[in-house]
């Protein structure tokens, strides 16, 4: 886990804490999303994951600015995954990552996450959810 937390804390140019609370977001989305199968894999893998999920849910949600609300609140009004990731999208924000940075993110994200879990079954995590596997 803190490979991936000083790879995505170089690459984007945040602090790791950032970087930290970052990844437990969209570590936390895939467990909501998909309790079994490769997420739980992929979780179980990254020493330390459930305790960046667990920080960044009590994190207190910082000003995401106008797109950190609008893009909550949006993925409250479409619902399913494609809501919920929305709401992801929101919770990036909130902790101070732009659209490019977030889209940046998800290519570290799932790059690392290949090598943990192989390419199957991210694509398996990856296809469930619309638009994801664009950032394969």
């Amino acid at each position: 886990m803190d490979e991936l937390i000083a790879r995505i804390s170089a690459t984007l140019g945040v602090e790791a804490e950032t970087a930290r609370l970052a990844v437990g977001h969209v570590l936390g989305f895939f467990q909501r999303e998909f309790p079994d199968g490769p997420a739980s894999e992929l979780i179980a893998k990254l020493p330390g994951a459930p305790e960046a999920i667990a920080a960044a849910e009590a994190a207190p949600a910082a000003d995401g600015g106008l797109l950190g609300g609008l893009l909550g609140g949006i993925g409250g009004l479409v619902g399913g995954s494609k809501g919920d990731l929305m709401a992801l999208a929101g919770k990036l924000s909130s902790v101070g990552l732009s659209i490019d940075q977030s889209q940046t993110l998800a290519k570290e994200f799932f790059a690392y996450a290949e090598g943990v879990v192989g390419k199957e079954k991210l694509q398996q995590l990856t296809s469930a959810v619309p638009g994801l596997s664009q950032f394969l």
